[in-house]
């Protein structure tokens, strides 16, 4: 994911949204309004509005490999894939944010009357970027992990062969007391697969990196 600190847009934004600090604030519905008719996305961070970028060819030839390899695998069962198109709504951090790519164990759970807004994710993938590698591996994937269907995070390089993957441990035992405690896995050989708790199947990195020269 790739994303830019930029100002917000100000139009359809009220006055009142000046606060004390010189930032400018929206609502969330002013938030909405913007995103569902401008060309560019936005993140939206607890009445910020931060600009998500272009990717790189790399970006997004890696997210093709994903999006092809899963949805082949994933065509006749009950998981539903996902591209960037569609938000995940963190309810507990007033955020709504994009990932490359998610999965969604049976039907989606969406943000009330919306249907562009993701509740519940169950595998969430990020290919990492320079400007934003602190941010996923840290204050999103905490945001992440307060979603109770979420319990896998991929965060995949495209300067080299590497994945880190994170899955979270005692969730077959529905262990409320140890829902923060995570294994990390990492990958670093194109000849390695990575085994997807989640879904129960193999990724090989080959796949991943299909078409990449590094």
């Amino acid at each position: 994911m790739v994303i830019a600190q930029a100002k917000p847009i100000a139009k359809n934004i009220s006055p009142e949204s000046e606060a004390s600090d010189g930032k400018v604030r929206m609502t969330l519905e002013e938030y909405r309004a913007i995103a569902e008719t401008s060309e560019e996305r936005y993140e939206y961070r607890n009445g910020e509005m931060i600009t998500i970028s272009g990717a790189t060819e790399t970006h997004s030839t890696i997210s093709v490999n994903l999006l092809s390899y899963l949805g082949f695998l994933l065509r006749d069962t009950d998981f539903q894939l996902y591209n960037s198109a569609l938000r995940v709504w963190i309810s507990d951090y007033n955020c709504g944010t994009y990932t490359d790519l998610m999965v969604v164990n049976g039907e989606p759970v969406f943000n009330q009357d919306r249907t562009d807004e993701i509740l519940n994710p169950l595998l969430i993938v990020e290919v990492l970027s320079p400007s934003t590698e602190g941010y996923d591996r840290g204050d999103k994937f905490r945001k992440y992990r307060s979603i109770p269907s979420f319990c896998e995070y991929l965060l995949v390089s495209q300067s080299e062969p590497y994945v880190e993957q994170y899955y979270q441990l005692d969730r077959q035992n529905n262990n409320q007391n140890n829902r923060d405690r995570w294994q990390l896995e990492i990958c670093d050989r194109l000849e390695q697969a990575i085994h997807l708790q989640s879904l129960n199947l193999e990724l090989p990195m080959s796949e991943i990196y299909r078409r990449i020269k590094f």
